[in-house]
Formats: structure tokens, C-alpha cells, sequence
């Protein structure tokens, strides 16, 4: 086994027995040499000191371990701070695979990454302190929470914030660049609160239905697009996947793009009137953002005008506005429609879970949106179908 030690010197120059340069006039360098050979020789032995297999052993690892002698630079650890680990950590999230799904990080995700990043160094230059791995600790929890606070952001907002961060430490742990665990501390914990989402009931959605659009096809087309969310519990991302190839004999089979998880579902009648309407080809899903200005402009229009309190803890204050329920209806409310709508029907949490992903019945039971009237009825409706309703006068 041999490689090329990176010292030269004149074959006669060389003393092979002591594997070192002669001491001779003509041997220029000869104290250089010979220390760096000294050296050379020290570091391979130090190196193979290591070995615990001798087997590994080959040319390429003595060259390595001689470019390390020459080159240490290029074999030193490299002290990665934590904004350094973010932004390598965001810029290679376009490539990451999502593990649950076997798809991309989305970019919803990468976009919640680049927000709490931003909040970090906001933070950083707000309190003029460099951040990083050793100081992310209850201190810092409780200090960064209040200056998400006086930025007048919601607690759920500020709950995200947290949980990305420990995303992000958690990568870091995982591979080797975090030693700290503070973060771990049971206080040092996503806040939340529980959100006062709508949803829209059965008469709602015969409004919303029954609806004259046909002098407007762009609100009609997402009118019926909704509708179709509305009774099947799909995500606005997973509509598109509704094509005639994923109807059969009334049921439509779909893989959710958000957790790969596979769903079948009946076709309820009104969205089997949507898809009759369109040859069973649905029209195309616009953005987001659109399709959420034109379903207020729908709402509107059907008059779905009830009084709906919001109460939302921002800065550390809650408050209370008033809103008409049509204010309030996004492509979410549809899903979560579904979910309602199917409970006070009395189908199963397990079989109505089976179709919105949810993993346990407690966060399905926040989910959906009940009042406690609505829970009185149901078990009204149940008792008069058993016959032990008592009747007061």
C-alpha cells in the first residue's frame, strides 16, 4: 500500500533505512523535510490508531490521511450557528421529501419557515443578541412569545411560531448540531386556543345550492366546486383529484396530498347534481385566495346573514367582533361542513374521522363546530325516535 506523501526530494538525497533526508549539502530543505516526514508520520500513526478494522485500510485512506496533514482546513468541523442551520434548512426544503406522503415539502410549509425565521431575527436585532442553539431556553420561550405578542399577533399564530422553531431544533438534534435540549421542557410549549370557525348547516347549504348563478359562471363554477367540498370532506388541494376515473359505482376513491392517506366516499346527491351539470369533469380550481373572495361574494348573495361572534387573543388581548356569517366562509368551511353536518346527522366520529384524517376523537370533537343547543337536539331527536320523550306542557 502506498501514496504519494507530497514531499519531494532526490532519490540519492534520501536515506531509506532512516526514512530521512541525508544531511548533506546538496539536500536543500533538509530540516523542512525532514520535520514535516516527523509529522507526517506521527499523524498516520495517530490515524491508524483509530482503526479498529484493518481491513479498511487501503491507498485512498492513506492519501486522505496525508491531504489531512497538508490540508487540515478541509477536515475541520464546521461550527454551524442556528440562523446559519435555518436558512440552509429552508433553502433545501424545496427538496426535502415528506416522509408521511413521500412528496416535497409543500409550499404552504417552506412559506411558514421563511415567517419564522423572519420573527426570529426580528427578535435578534430587537434585543441586539445573537441568537443560537445554547440560548434557546425558557427565557428565551417566555421573551419571544411576548415580543410575538406585542408584534399584535394571534396566540394561534404565536403557538405556530414556537412549533416551527422546534422544528427546526429538532433537525439540528437529529443531526448532531444541537446538543441543547431545553426546548424539550414540557413548558416551553406551542400556545393555542380554540378556534371559532363556522360551518355551514344543511339549510345554508340548500341556499347556497338552490342559488341563481347561471347569468355569472365564474361565481357559479366555484359556487358548485364548494358545494362539492361541502359533502365529501375533501381539502381545497385534493377537489382537483375528483375526475370521472375517481367515481365508481357512487363512491369516489382519492390519496389526500397532505397525508397520502387513501379515502372513499359516497356521492351525496347534490354533488352528484354538480357533476351531472359538468359531464362529471369538474371545472378548474383556481387559487386560493380568489376562490375565498368569490365564496364571500356567493355567501352574500344567499344571504347567509347571521350573526356570528369571533373572540380572537391577539397581543394578549381578546376580543369579541361581529361578523354575518357570510363574512366568514372560506374553501376550510366547507370541510369542516362536512364533518358537522355528518355528526349532528349521527354518523359515527370513527366513519366521519375515516374521511378527515383526524387521529384521535378529542381533536375531531374540537374540530367540528357544535353548539350546545345543537347537542341538546341531537339527543332530543334521539329520544323522541326511542319514544322517551316526555312532553311538558
Amino acid at each position: 500500500m502506498t501514496a504519494k506523501s507530497g514531499i519531494m526530494v532526490q532519490p540519492d538525497h534520501f536515506n531509506n533505512t532512516s526514512e530521512t533526508v541525508r544531511n548533506i549539502a546538496e539536500a536543500t530543505n533538509k530540516d523542512e523535510n525532514n520535520t514535516n516526514l516527523r509529522k507526517l508520520k506521527n499523524q498516520i500513526f495517530v490515524q491508524l490508531a483509530k482503526i479498529t478494522d484493518y481491513e479498511n485500510i487501503s491507498s485512498d485512506w492513506l492519501s486522505r490521511t496525508i491531504d489531512q496533514y497538508w490540508n487540515p482546513e478541509k477536515y475541520e468541523e464546521k461550527v454551524i450557528d442556528l440562523f446559519s442551520f435555518i436558512q440552509d434548512f429552508i433553502d433545501k426544503a424545496g427538496t426535502r421529501i415528506n416522509p408521511k406522503t413521500g412528496r416535497p415539502v409543500s409550499y404552504k410549509m417552506v412559506r411558514e419557515y421563511e415567517r419564522t425565521y423572519y420573527y426570529l431575527q426580528g427578535y435578534s436585532k430587537k434585543h441586539k443578541k445573537t441568537l443560537d442553539f445554547k440560548n434557546i431556553d425558557l427565557d428565551f420561550y417566555y421573551s419571544f412569545t411576548e415580543y410575538l405578542q406585542g408584534l399584535n399577533l394571534a396566540t394561534n399564530t404565536i403557538g405556530k411560531k414556537v412549533q416551527t422553531l422546534k422544528i427546526f431544533l429538532n433537525a439540528a438534534t437529529d443531526r448532531g448540531i444541537n446538543e441543547y435540549s431545553h426546548y424539550k421542557s414540557p413548558r416551553f410549549t406551542a400556545i393555542s386556543e380554540e378556534s371559532e370557525s363556522i360551518y355551514l348547516d344543511q339549510t345554508d347549504l340548500t341556499k347556497l345550492f338552490e342559488l341563481d348563478l347561471s347569468e355569472n359562471t365564474k361565481l357559479e363554477k366555484v359556487r358548485d366546486l364548494f358545494i362539492v367540498g361541502c359533502w365529501t370532506g375533501v381539502r381545497f388541494s385534493d377537489i382537483s383529484q375528483i375526475t370521472p376515473g375517481a367515481i365508481k359505482d357512487g363512491f369516489i376513491s382519492i390519496k389526500q396530498s397532505k397525508t397520502g392517506g387513501k379515502v372513499v366516499i359516497p356521492v351525496h346527491c347534490m354533488v352528484e347534481a354538480v357533476l351531472e351539470k359538468y359531464d362529471g369533469e369538474l371545472p378548474n380550481v383556481i387559487s386560493n385566495q380568489k376562490f375565498n373572495e368569490y365564496l364571500k361574494d356567493i355567501a352574500e348573495l344567499a344571504k347567509l346573514n347571521d350573526d356570528v361572534h369571533k373572540s380572537i387573543t391577539k397581543g394578549g388581548v381578546k376580543r369579541s367582533t361581529a361578523y354575518k356569517k357570510w363574512e366568514l366562509v372560506t374553501t376550510h368551511t366547507g370541510r369542516r361542513s362536512f364533518a358537522t353536518n355528518n355528526y349532528l346527522m349521527g354518523v359515527p366520529s370513527i366513519t366521519i374521522m375515516a374521511i378527515t384524517g383526524h387521529k384521535t376523537e378529542s381533536s375531531f370533537l374540537k374540530y367540528i363546530k357544535v353548539t350546545p343547543k345543537e347537542h341538546a337536539n341531537k339527543i332530543r331527536e334521539i329520544w323522541q325516535q326511542q319514544g322517551k320523550m316526555k312532553v311538558v306542557s
